[in-house]
């Protein structure tokens, strides 16, 4: 089997569409609500989350036929914890400002339940090179959601995009206002929610009979 044959390819790619966690599995909606109401953290979110699942989920492939299974799930934590310690340090050192933004939801990574579910349905059963797939794949369908739910957030609710003023200061002499309602936590279940609904609209496989 080639490194990117149809089966690993449909593993790297289904969850950008048909397989998203987020849509599709309804999973990481609730650090979808915090990190969102700007572009940057967000963007930063889904990069964390995506290098700690694809090497949690290679990690994991490779213990996998030595870890007994009563213990399977604190082994999980642990290679996760790790994981998330190195990244928050990372983060300290090279982006401190938005480590800042996203305050305590870096060490959250760990409870985040796409990542602990990949483990579980995926890591414990497949090959390393697979694992990894799997791991990126649903760490990038992550992060184009999170994305999403940011420039919408952010353009609408602060007239900016990555702390650039895009909105152009003539509309605000027109009258125009920002949304404030769109910085709040319950637009960004809204948003998901529109973007449910059209991903459903257009794949029609998708909804229930």
């Amino acid at each position: 089997m080639g490194l990117l044959s149809s089966k690993n390819k449909e593993i790297l790619v289904g969850p950008l569409s048909v397989n998203n966690p987020v849509v599709i599995q309804m999973l990481g909606i609730c650090s979808a609500l915090a990190v969102t109401s700007k572009l940057e953290p967000a963007i930063v979110m889904g990069i964390s989350v995506t290098a700690v699942m694809a090497f949690a989920n290679v990690i994991i492939s490779l213990m996998r036929n030595t870890i007994p299974n009563r213990i399977r799930i604190i082994v999980q934590l642990v290679v996760v914890a790790a994981l998330v310690t190195i990244v928050s340090e990372v983060l300290k050192a090279y982006a401190y400002d938005v480590n800042k933004q996203l305050s305590v939801f870096v060490g959250l990574i760990i409870t985040n339940c796409i990542l602990m579910g990949r483990l579980e349905a995926f890591a414990l059963g497949n090959g390393p090179w697979e694992s990894f797939l799997d791991g990126v794949g649903n760490g990038l369908g992550y992060t184009l959601i999170l994305i999403i739910v940011g420039f919408f957030r952010e353009l609408l609710g602060s007239g900016t995009l990555l702390g650039f003023q895009v909105i152009p200061e003539k509309f605000y002499e027109l009258g125009y206002v920002n949304n404030g309602l769109m910085i709040l936590p319950p637009m960004a279940l809204i948003v998901i929610a529109v973007i449910i609904w059209v991903h459903r609209g257009r794949n029609k496989e998708l909804q229930e009979n």
